[in-house]
């Protein structure tokens, strides 16, 4: 009785999530359609500064090009369930170019001011550590995987993902386990994914108690 209550909240809870972001995108039209008038409008003012500052542009951007530090610093616990939890600081700062991160796939960090799409998005080639970061702070659970993990591994995780709001799923190479999966500041790693460690960790990070920002959305950031 109580695992059939919990699975009617959890479906309540995702599909109420569904509504909020559906919500969300009808406000971002309207808000679009308002900025691009505020745009026209800055660009000629925007037009004289970014000449006088076309020196300094040049050399942010020699400066991004270099990469940059995740603001990072502690190290992994792992619990009895397997899960391991970043215990030190996950710096959250918006940065341009490359970030090094202490860990792969990371946990958290310094991250590009845009999120990577995480609606239930399914990506079949390498995203940026970067937005996937970011996606990570709006309390999505990202999926990735090797070339060891298994096919039939890869069409069921990629079904689940597709079904939850606030995931996503994408090839990694520089990872230990065949398959990890990621929240903000705890990942697992397992070798199939029928292992029900799988099912527990999106129950329990989904827009969990670790989402530095909850709520936050996961459409209309980067593919």
């Amino acid at each position: 009785m109580g695992s059939k209550t919990t699975s009617a909240a959890r479906k309540a809870r995702i599909e109420e999530m569904r509504r909020a972001e559906k919500a969300r995108e009808r406000r971002n039209r309207i808000l679009v359609i308002g900025a691009s008038v505020v745009v026209v409008a800055g660009l000629v003012v925007g037009g004289v500064v970014l000449v006088n500052n076309q020196s300094d542009k040049k050399s942010d951007t020699a400066s991004d090009a270099k990469g940059g530090s995740s603001g990072d610093s502690g190290h992994f616990t792992t619990g009895k369930d397997g899960v391991q939890t970043w215990a030190g600081k996950l710096s959250r700062n918006h940065v341009p170019g490359t970030v090094s991160y202490p860990m792969h796939p990371p946990v958290g960090g310094n991250h590009n001011p845009v999120w990577l799409n995480c609606n239930g998005n399914v990506y079949t080639k390498a995203v940026k550590d970067e937005n996937a970061v970011h996606a990570l702070e709006h309390g999505a659970v990202w999926v990735t995987y090797t070339d060891k993990a298994k096919k039939s591994d890869v069409d069921t995780l990629a079904a689940k993902v597709k079904q939850t709001p606030y995931s996503l799923m994408s090839p990694y190479t520089n990872q230990t386990s065949p398959i990890e999966l990621t929240a903000w500041g705890h990942q697992l790693g397992v070798t199939s994914a029928d292992d029900p460690k799988v099912a527990k960790f999106f129950e329990t990070y989904v827009q969990g108690k670790q989402t530095p920002e909850p709520g936050a959305s996961c459409t209309g950031g980067t593919m």
